[in-house]
């Protein structure tokens, strides 16, 4: 089975770039939905309305979607290197606005493309590319003779453990990769004789 991974942007990040006198400051979230991304780009835009431009574009998981906008910069010279940024990062559902206070000096179409794809550049390395991979969760109720076996190998698969509850047995709520998953089930039953109940609650994404 391959990996499945999803990668998406840490946090919050900015960054600023100045090119003969136009400062260019570059704006970049996570955002869950279209709707997010449109809130975030509405706030940027707003914290500096008193901008020439404010050039965006989001790149979003689901449906594939990528919008973008040069805000009255020559047409692909903002909005598209922008995107292009983000595409080039690997990262999913985030937006990025560079912002352009112009300096009075004309910078041409690569000028802009530059300064634009800088701007973006240095706002996503702020923000940090995260990479979160696919887990399996999983419960094993097993008895306390067995729960050290089981323990063990849990160890040994860099399992996340979430939760371990003592009663007339042990339940053991664990997460492991999930292409490793079903090889690490028949694992426990093997350590165990086959006595290791196990289920498979569900999948999460973590980093």
């Amino acid at each position: 089975m391959a990996e499945k991974v999803y990668i998406t942007l840490g946090a919050h990040g900015q960054g600023k770039f100045e090119d003969r006198r136009s400062v260019f400051i570059g704006s970049a979230a996570h955002v869950s939905n279209e709707g997010e991304a449109r809130e975030y780009v509405t706030s940027v835009k707003k914290k500096y309305s008193d901008a020439r431009h404010n050039a965006w574009a989001y790149l979003m998981t689901e449906g594939g979607i990528a919008r973008y906008t040069d805000d009255g910069e020559p047409q692909g010279t903002a909005g598209l290197p922008i995107l292009n940024v983000i595409k080039g990062s690997g990262a999913f559902d985030c937006a990025v606005v560079v912002t352009r206070y112009f300096g009075g000096i004309l910078l041409g179409t690569g000028g802009l493309v530059h300064a634009y794809g800088e701007a973006a550049k240095l706002a996503v390395a702020d923000a940090g590319v995260v990479t979160y991979r696919e887990y399996a969760v999983l419960s094993f109720t097993v008895s306390y003779s067995d729960y050290q076996r089981l323990s063990s190998e849990l160890s040994r698969a860099g399992a996340v453990i979430d939760s371990v509850d003592y009663g007339e047995a042990v339940t053991v709520r664990a997460a492991v990769l999930s292409e490793a998953a079903d090889g690490f089930v028949s694992r426990a039953s093997e350590v165990t004789s086959g006595r290791a109940k196990a289920e498979r609650l569900g999948a999460r994404f973590d980093a």
